[in-house]
Order: C-alpha cells, then structure tokens, then sequence
C-alpha cells in the first residue's frame, strides 16, 4: 500500500520507476540472443578456441584436438608477464574435415577441469589508416 501512495506523490518523471507494468530499465540482451546476431564464421582449418584454463599449454592442446584429425599447429596465447594462457587459442588442422570433427568432438568439453569452445576462427579485421593526432585543439600550424 506504500508503494501506491509513494507512486501516486511522486513527480511525473518518476512515475515510470514505481509502475510494475512496463519495465524501468532496459536489461542487456541475453547470451543466447546475442550468440544468434553473430554471423557464423565460414569453414576454414583454424579454429579458436575459448574457455582455456590458465594452466592449459600449448601441447595440452594439441594433445586433446589431434584425436579428431592432423594438428598442423596449435597455439594457446599466453600472457608475456606470468607466462599464463589468456583463456584462448588457435588449432590448425591438415583439412576441413579434420576441423569439423575438432569442433564436433571438442566443442562443450573439459579439458584441463575448464568447458572449452571451438568454433572456426575469423580473420582478422585490416587495420585502419592510422590516426592522425593533429586533430587536437592544442595544435597549433
């Protein structure tokens, strides 16, 4: 009964904070949602991978995803101060089919006690034209 008596004396403004009927805030969207407006990356031989334990290495992870086919290459980032993965990393495999069963058998599974990602790998976005720092107002020509 407060609540409608609060609601009733406030200003018009803050209404619309005390109404159950519409929501006052706007919630981000979900991960579902926001999994879906992703594009998909095209098929390719590289895949990242996600969701790494910090003390995941480099073999550990060629180790897992060569059960699924020939591991060209495989990198898991690490940070250069404590030497620790960063959660993330690439695989390279020999064929698109090799990659497909990597994702397929290793997507949603442990390793190293962490559930890990694979998906295929986007390329990199070109760098832009540099910046130009003239554009300050302190700048004098």
């Amino acid at each position: 009964m407060a609540l409608r008596t609060a609601a009733a004396a406030a200003p018009r403004g803050l209404r619309r904070f005390f109404s159950t009927s519409t929501p006052a805030f706007n919630f981000p969207p979900s991960a579902a949602a926001v999994a879906q407006q992703r594009e998909k990356a095209e098929p390719s031989t590289n895949l990242f991978v996600s969701g790494l334990s910090k003390r995941t290495t480099t073999e550990k992870l060629q180790e897992a995803f060569s059960q699924f086919g020939e591991v060209l290459h495989a990198r898991v980032v690490t940070d250069r101060v404590s030497g620790y993965s960063k959660g993330f990393g690439f695989v390279r495999y020999a064929t698109l089919e090799d990659a497909a069963k990597g994702i397929e058998g290793m997507d949603g599974k442990f390793l190293d006690g962490w559930v890990i990602f694979a998906e295929y790998a986007r390329p990199r976005q070109p760098p832009g034209p540099p910046e130009n720092n003239t554009a300050s107002p302190y700048f004098r020509q």
